[in-house]
């Protein structure tokens, strides 16, 4: 997360795009590959990273990144 950032919510790899926007479009009945020839500023790791983020958050587990 990048303070300020989309107003502090979870984005891929910094950019403009937060992890609930990729879990609304495939909640929404997207495939993984509709998704990326939509926004091709995305890749496949960042669809993984965010159910993957969104599967951690579920448990309650803290992420930590070092520096």
């Amino acid at each position: 997360m990048i303070p300020g950032l989309m107003a502090g919510k979870p984005t891929i790899r910094g950019l403009r795009f937060t992890v609930s926007d990729v879990l609304e479009m495939m909640a929404s009945g997207m495939s993984s590959s509709e998704i990326l020839e939509q926004h091709p500023i995305l890749e496949a790791d960042d669809i993984r990273a965010s159910l993957l983020y969104a599967s951690l958050k579920l448990k309650n587990t803290v992420i930590l990144h070092a520096a």
